[in-house]
Order: structure tokens, then C-alpha cells, then sequence
């Protein structure tokens, strides 16, 4: 499979562990030069989680790398995954992680999901969500998903792409 705009290779959901476990390698490489710029301490961890690399920078402050809302984080995954994307000719999605940012915000959005599902069973009616990232949406679905009698959509076009949960 590729991307049609740009002729690359898409990483599909069965990946090879060992272009993961590259992927991690180079993407760390490529961190560890930019830490290095900008005279930053952090250290890198490197995972696979189910089929793809993930990998987490952890140290003092690190702030200034996740940004208001997260929008630096953003912009510095996008920016390793093009890093990787040109190593290995394959487009990545390789998940960055700094000072446990996403994983906090992963617990955040998991339980906005549940406590969604919950008032849209205790209501009846369908509640909408404020707009949110595809990493944001993702969560919140998951998490819906696992409450029954309950169903997840997402609406609208991006930026402004939120999510509605209705009664099943």
C-alpha cells in the first residue's frame, strides 16, 4: 500500500518486528542529535507497542518539547517520523512520548470516554465531544467501545473533527 500524494510506502498493521525495533533506533538517533542542539538532559526509552515503535523521552524538563497542548509534541513526532520515513523509505507511525505527556493524556481521554458512555446510557440521548487530534479520537473510541449499549462516530472535518457518543 502507498500514499498516493507521495508514492510511499504506508506501514500497514502487521509489522515486522525488526523495522520496528530500526524505526525506534533511528528515531532515537534522531533525538538524541536534537537534544543535543538544544542542549536539553533527557534519556530515551524504546518500545514496540502492538504494531508500531514507540518512543519516550524522560528527564527533568522537558516542557519546552511537549508545548501548550501538546502542540510542540505534535510537531516533533511528525518531524522523527519524516526522520525515520526518509532511513528506512517507509512512512512510520512511530508514537513520541515526552515526560509521560501522552500517556497522562491517554488516561485523561480514556476516562472521558467511560464517563461519556455512562451519561449517554444514563440520559438516552447522544453526547457530543469537543474537537480533538486523531491520537485524541482514537482514545476516547477505544474507550467507548469497551462500554455496551453505547456507540462512538466522529463527525466534522479536520481541525474541528470531534467525536459523538450515542445510545447503541
Amino acid at each position: 500500500m502507498t500514499d498516493e500524494a507521495t508514492e510511499t510506502p504506508i506501514a500497514t498493521d502487521v509489522e515486522d518486528p525488526a523495522l520496528l525495533e530500526r524505526e525506534g533506533d533511528i528515531a532515537a538517533d534522531y533525538l538524541e542529535a536534537l537534544l543535543d542542539i538544544a542542549d536539553l538532559d533527557g534519556d530515551i526509552d524504546i518500545d514496540v507497542e502492538g504494531n508500531r515503535a514507540a518512543v519516550s523521552i524522560v528527564g527533568a524538563d522537558l516542557s519546552s518539547l511537549v508545548g501548550q497542548d501538546g502542540a510542540t509534541l505534535d510537531a516533533l513526532q511528525e518531524l522523527t517520523r519524516l526522520a525515520v520515513q526518509r532511513e528506512t523509505g517507509v512512512r512510520s507511525r512511530l508514537m513520541l512520548d515526552v515526560g509521560g505527556h501522552r500517556a497522562k493524556r491517554r488516561e485523561e481521554l480514556s476516562a472521558l470516554g467511560r464517563r461519556t458512555a455512562d451519561q449517554v446510557l444514563e440520559s438516552g440521548q447522544p453526547i457530543q465531544l469537543a474537537s480533538m487530534t486523531p491520537f485524541e479520537r482514537k482514545v476516547v473510541h477505544d474507550a467507548v467501545s469497551a462500554v455496551e449499549g453505547v456507540v462512538s462516530e466522529s463527525e466534522g472535518e479536520e481541525p474541528n473533527r470531534r467525536i459523538v457518543v450515542s445510545p447503541a
